[in-house]
C-alpha cells in the first residue's frame, strides 16, 4: 500500500510539472504571436500626388502592397497646387508627390517636409494634343490661333497650366489665344476635354497623352520655353506613420519603380 501510494504521488507530481511546462510554453507562444501581430499591424498611408501620376502609381501600388501586406496605399490625386494647399492647412497626408518643384519647396520652407526626406525623382515633357482625326490644321503651338477653344490647366494651381502659359508667352501666342482658353482643374480634365471634342486642342504632359487612344500628339514644347518639369516627392513631417511612409519613399526610388515610371513616359533626372 505504501509503494502504491508513493507511485500515485510521483505520477501526480509528474503530471503537475508537465502541465506547468505546457502552460509556460503556451504563454510564451501567445506572447510571440502578439509581438508578431503587432509587427504586422495594418497601416494605411495617404499619398497626395499629381494627377499625371495616376496610372504609374496605381501600378506601383500593386507591387508595393504585395511586398508589404500590412500597408495599404490610398492616393489623393489632383493639381499639385491644390494638394499643397490642403497639406498646408493640415490635411492628414503621409507623402506628397508633386508635379512642380515650387509647390513642393513651399512645404519644405514651412517646415512640413524635412529637406533630407525629399528628393527630385523624375521629369516630364509638355505636349500639344488634338482630337484624333482633327481637321483644324493645328500642328504647332503657333497654330493655336486657328482653334476656337483650347484647354489648359489653371496656371495658378496646375503646374502643366503654368508651364503651358510660359510656353505660349515665350512663343508670343498667349495674348492672341487667351480669350479662347477653357481652364481645367488638372491635366486629366484637359485630356478629357480634348478626347470628347469639347475643345480643338489641349496642353498636357506627355505621360497623360500616352494613356489615351483618342488624342494625337502634334507638338512638344522645347525645354527652353518653360521652367524645368521636375517631380519631387517627400515624407510629410507630421505623418502618423513615419516608419511606413519612409518605407514607401525609399521604395519609390528603387530600380523597379523607376522602370515603371519610365514605362509610363516619365524621364529619369
Amino acid at each position: 500500500m505504501k509503494k502504491l501510494y508513493l507511485l500515485f504521488f510521483s505520477m501526480m507530481l509528474l503530471l503537475l510539472v508537465i502541465s506547468g511546462c505546457s502552460t509556460n510554453e503556451q504563454t510564451k507562444t501567445t506572447e510571440v504571436q502578439k509581438k508578431q501581430a503587432a509587427k504586422q499591424e495594418k497601416v494605411e498611408l495617404t499619398v497626395s500626388a499629381a494627377a499625371s501620376l495616376q496610372d504609374a502609381l496605381n501600378d506601383i501600388k500593386a507591387d508595393f502592397e504585395k511586398e508589404h501586406t500590412n500597408i495599404t496605399l490610398n492616393f489623393n490625386f489632383g493639381a499639385s497646387g491644390a494638394l499643397q494647399q490642403q497639406i498646408s492647412q493640415g490635411a492628414p497626408v503621409d507623402l506628397f508627390f508633386s508635379a512642380a518643384e515650387d509647390r513642393f519647396q513651399k512645404l519644405v520652407q514651412n517646415g512640413l517636409i524635412e529637406k533630407k526626406n525629399g528628393t527630385d525623382l523624375v521629369g516630364n515633357d509638355l505636349v500639344l494634343v488634338v482630337p484624333k482625326g482633327s481637321n483644324k490644321g493645328i500642328k504647332t503651338f503657333e497654330d493655336l490661333t486657328k482653334a476656337d477653344k483650347l484647354a489648359l490647366g489653371t496656371p495658378e494651381s496646375v503646374p502643366a497650366g503654368q508651364y503651358g502659359k510660359e510656353t505660349l508667352d515665350k512663343l508670343n501666342v498667349w495674348k492672341a489665344i487667351e480669350g479662347k482658353i477653357v481652364y481645367a482643374k488638372d491635366v486629366r480634365q484637359v485630356l478629357t476635354y480634348v478626347e470628347t471634342n469639347n475643345v480643338d486642342a489641349g496642353i498636357v504632359y506627355k505621360t497623360d497623352a500616352l494613356t489615351s487612344q483618342k488624342v494625337e500628339i502634334v507638338a512638344s514644347a522645347k525645354e527652353n520655353t518653360h521652367d524645368p518639369i521636375i517631380y519631387p516627392v517627400g515624407v510629410i513631417k507630421n505623418s502618423t506613420h513615419l516608419k511606413e511612409a519612409q518605407l514607401f519613399y525609399n521604395y519609390l526610388q528603387n530600380d523597379k519603380t523607376m522602370k515603371t515610371l519610365e514605362k509610363y513616359g516619365f524621364k529619369g533626372l
